[in-house]
């Protein structure tokens, strides 16, 4: 880490920086998350593992949860809850479809990481060894279901990404550039935010 990183990290602590990073799946919003938890020496949170953990524990896939979750809204209540309630504890990097949404009066900085349709599902092909037109099919009835839940739920499009302070395509772009870029935003960020925590 580098000299500059450290002071980052001792700043983000001292402020107990919170970042909710969003995007959608496949887009590296969970890579990208946790290195910057890791660089930052942030705690890190995954809301989006808390569902895939359910889905698991009630022996579901992350289709049937969601149209679950759709006749249910208190699923995505307790998923947000405990997302909320780590982000009061301050010093965390916590990463989901709707963290910024969610955490949108708490969060220091919001993120939303994407990248083009064809790409995301390319890498959830690879991240999770199916065959790309499984991908595609299960990705595009996740994303409406969500799409439709997320609005009659929560009342929010998440399309519109007006709500950020930073969207990143990194479409070509590798992890770490990623990563650097956003360092460089948080960089330039920290004594502002700093001042208005304290």
């Amino acid at each position: 880490m580098s000299q500059s990183n450290e002071e980052l990290a001792r700043l983000a602590n001292k402020c107990k920086l919170v970042i909710a990073v969003s995007g959608p799946p496949g887009s590296g919003k969970t890579t990208i998350a946790k290195k910057i938890a890791e660089v930052l020496k942030l705690r890190y949170v995954s809301s989006g593992g808390l569902f895939r953990e359910l889905a698991k524990k009630m022996g579901l896939s992350l289709i049937e949860l969601n149209r679950l979750a759709s006749q249910n809204p208190e699923i995505d209540r307790m998923i947000d809850g405990r997302a909320r309630e780590e982000a009061r504890r301050g010093s965390v990097v916590i990463d989901g479809h709707l963290a910024a949404w969610v955490l949108k009066d708490i969060a220091h900085i919001k993120i939303y990481i994407t990248a083009p349709p064809n790409v995301r599902f390319k890498r959830i092909a690879e991240r999770d060894g199916k065959p790309i037109n499984e991908v595609i099919e299960e990705t595009e009835t996740r994303e409406r279901l969500e799409l439709e839940r997320f609005k009659r739920i929560y009342g929010i499009d998440v399309r519109d990404l007006t709500i950020f302070d930073l969207v990143v395509n990194n479409e070509g772009l590798t992890p770490e550039a990623t990563i650097d870029f956003i360092l460089r935003y948080i960089k330039l960020r920290m004594e502002a935010l700093c001042r208005e925590v304290s």
